[in-house]
């Protein structure tokens, strides 16, 4: 069984910044692609951020280039996504998420997600 369990979200002003971070178990955390997924309700789930599980490769959309950032700590088996210039849109309940780079890259899906962390951004 995988684990992963996301923390850091809250309620941020627009222009803020905030650091998320998701802590696996249960698998060779070194082996796998992680990713960062976003979903409002009503809305489709759309993907954040991808990082290779070396990472030495990241992905991250057009839409939030410049702004989030993905990392992540093998010796600690846990991935992080740092939020700056939050903008009201970005409000969504945020989740981890473990597979292949391109699985993630592209939003096809994962093979495990955590719970996800509410993030919401006031105007």
């Amino acid at each position: 069984q995988v684990q992963l369990v996301e923390s850091g979200g809250g309620l941020v002003q627009t222009g803020g910044s905030l650091r998320l971070s998701c802590a696996a178990s249960g698998r060779t955390f070194s082996s796998y692609a992680m990713g960062w997924f976003r979903q409002a309700p009503g809305k489709e789930r759309d993907v954040v951020a991808t990082i290779s599980p070396s990472g030495s490769t990241t992905y991250v959309p057009d839409s939030m280039k410049g702004r989030f950032t993905i990392s992540r700590d093998n010796a600690k088996s846990t991935v992080y996504l740092q939020m700056n210039s939050l903008k009201p849109e970005d409000t969504a309940v945020y989740y981890c998420a473990t597979g292949t780079f391109t699985q993630l890259r592209r939003g096809l899906g994962a093979d495990y997600w955590g719970q996800g962390t509410q993030v919401t951004v006031s105007s």
